[in-house]
């Protein structure tokens, strides 16, 4: 066994290995930027090393930085965790040429299997089933648009180097390939030096099922059974659940033995995930389930697999990466019950899903169930890397019981001032259509309005009026109550939640869980936080917004295009402008036909939050 470990990565999963490193007595190396010092792996962590500046190419990126670290903090092997350069495979060959363990897969599987088109073609020879599709080398717009035309519509363009949903469009009409073509070429040349595309069939019932394959030096290769990471939002993963719900044993057994020869294929070391894209129009079945791509990695969703196999994945990596073999053979790997992971992000989902940043001045997370966190209360939240706050984790007996507790335990979560998704994930968990299962990726798309508590309920408003009532008198029947001279009084109270006006009524007997901050009183309610307060003297509604033409960046991040210019004229729905935050596109468009007024940005500037872009005006005006 390997003597140090050095972690070139971050956050969640640098605490994760830096755990199972512990208990195995490995010495633990951290290395961390400067926006990330104060971060809990850092500290936890036996050493831990500076790599430079915040964005990622000059840190955890940089292939030099890390291995200087490594020589200087003398490492014996080094673990990439997930992302960043975890499937770099002239990185992986540099940390064996300096004589170093490389926790990760083989240089060659990386290449073979990094590439989407490549990959494919090596599945289809290797007898695994692919999705149709265009995966040739002629990148010109005129060619794919042919081959898209062919395929017919709806059609998935997604980047040869991609990944976590970066570079990846659904097009559902032929005029709209070639703006969605550009964009994620973009997309994908920011986020993996490499614009080239691949065409394939979009499936109307998608789901997605992946499968936990294990190799090691000696020749074994087992999988540890699937997951279902069906529940996605713009391609990137919600929730997960492992077992695949409506799995039948014939179906697991196909889709599993197909990704054990996939593995094979490649003369795969370490732990890796073939994914699979499944039509469930009319439930599973092999001959509706094709090979999508491998991640040649640890997963995010790792610990769902943990909890039904009872098996630790960065152990099996380890002793795998130090030449042991497998810990188990197929058949002492066993399945028992349930489990579910929900990615906590700091994000706005009644705004589009927007990344939200800032200190955590107050985190509260679920104790019930397990919790891997990459942050704690206090610490900041960037817009230099991924914002995941921790992955809440449920395992139960079946599959009721174990969403049963992920619901619960999302309902406890307390996130403030920086927006969660906690309260989408918890009605996610309480949702009848979920709880009936199957679901395919389309179902966000589908339930989001009602999941996204975007206005507060009759309950919130409740709770509101009597919190506020308890803290100006103590007595929710008698505080904040309006007189009349004639007709009986009125119990409801003026609200302010969220900057927007309310009536409501006290209770007795309600439980309103609050925090008092320096700027306001915070309700929190199954998940969902709400800033909270009695209107201002003489205050009203107000609505400045798109409705009046103000366009307002909703998020921090770089103007990358402007796609107009003053006086133009435009019509509802046209891009005015794109914003990239967190390596993802974000386009503004017209809210109404009308003529562009004054604009504020150009390509290049960075903008923060709710600061005005661009007007458009109103053919009238």
């Amino acid at each position: 066994m390997m003597e140090s470990l050095l972690i070139a990565n971050r956050g969640e999963i640098a605490r994760r290995i830096i755990c199972t490193a512990k208990i195995l007595g490995i010495r633990t190396i951290a290395v961390y930027s400067e926006a990330d010092a104060g971060l809990p792996f850092v500290r936890e962590a036996d050493e831990a090393i500076a790599l430079g500046p915040p964005p990622a190419r000059e840190s955890y990126l940089s292939e030099a930085r890390i291995l200087e670290a490594a020589q200087k903090s003398g490492a014996a092997a080094i673990h990439p965790g997930y992302g960043f350069l975890s499937e770099n495979a002239d990185f992986a060959e540099a940390v064996e040429k300096a004589g170093m363990i490389w926790v990760g897969a083989p240089p060659a599987a990386i290449r073979a299997m990094g590439l989407k088109d490549a990959a494919k073609q090596l599945m289809q020879a290797a007898g695994v089933p692919v999705t149709p599709g265009y995966l040739g080398p002629d990148q010109s717009e005129a060619r794919l648009t042919t081959e898209a035309d062919a395929i017919g519509y709806p059609v998935l363009i997604k980047a040869v180097a991609g990944g976590g949903g970066k570079g990846m469009r659904r097009i559902d009409r032929p005029q709209d390939f070639a703006e969605g073509l550009a964009s994620c070429q973009r997309e994908a040349a920011a986020a993996f030096g490499d614009d080239r595309v691949l065409i394939e069939r979009y499936i109307a019932n998608p789901r997605h099922i992946e499968v936990q394959v294990f190799a090691d030096k000696l020749g074994n290769c087992v999988h540890l059974f699937e997951r279902d990471c069906s529940l996605q939002r713009r391609h990137q993963k919600v929730i997960e659940e492992a077992p695949a719900p409506g799995l039948d044993a014939a179906t697991r057994a196909a889709i599993c033995d197909a990704a054990v020869k996939a593995a094979r294929a490649v003369n795969y070391v370490g732990a890796g995930t073939i994914e699979f894209i499944a039509d469930a129009s009319s439930g599973l079945s092999p001959d509706r389930i094709w090979f999508m791509e491998m991640n040649t990695r640890l997963q995010v969703e790792h610990p769902v697999t943990e909890a039904i196999s009872g098996e630790d994945l960065v152990l099996w990596q380890l002793k795998v990466a130090s030449g042991e073999p497998l810990p188990k053979g197929q058949g002492e790997i066993t399945m028992n019950g349930w489990a579910f992971e929900a990615r906590l992000y700091a994000e706005n989902p009644a705004a589009g899903y927007l990344p939200s940043t800032g200190r955590l001045d107050h985190l509260k997370l679920p104790t019930s169930v397990r919790v891997d966190s990459g942050v704690e209360q206090g610490d900041e939240i960037t817009a230099f890397y991924d914002p995941m706050i921790a992955k809440i984790i449920a395992h139960g007996p079946n599959r009721e019981a174990a969403l049963s507790k992920l619901a619960a335990a999302c309902a406890e979560i307390e996130v403030w001032p920086v927006k969660s998704n906690a309260g989408l994930l918890a009605r996610i968990a309480n949702d009848p259509d979920f709880r009936a299962a199957p679901i395919d990726t389309g179902f966000l798309e589908r339930h989001g309005e009602s999941l996204v508590a975007s206005e507060p309920d009759e309950t919130v408003i409740e709770k509101a009026a009597t919190a506020l009532s308890k803290a100006a008198h103590g007595d929710p029947w008698s505080a904040l109550t309006g007189f009349r001279i004639a007709g009986p009084s009125d119990s409801r109270v003026r609200l302010r939640i969220d900057g927007h006006l309310h009536w409501g009524r006290a209770r007795a007997g309600l439980e309103a869980k609050t925090i008092e901050t320096d700027e306001t009183t915070v309700l929190f309610d199954a998940g969902n936080a709400w800033s909270i307060g009695l209107p201002h003297a003489g205050e009203v509604e107000a609505n400045h917004g798109v409705g009046d033409g103000a366009i307002l960046s909703p998020m921090p991040g770089l103007v990358i295009s402007v796609e107009v210019t003053e006086g133009d004229r435009v019509a509802k729905g046209d891009r005015l402008l794109t914003v990239e935050a967190m390596k993802m596109e974000h386009s503004l468009r017209a809210p109404f036909d009308g003529i562009v007024g004054k604009l504020q940005v150009s390509p290049g500037v960075r903008v923060s939050e709710n600061q005005l872009v661009v007007t458009v005006m109103k053919g009238e005006e």
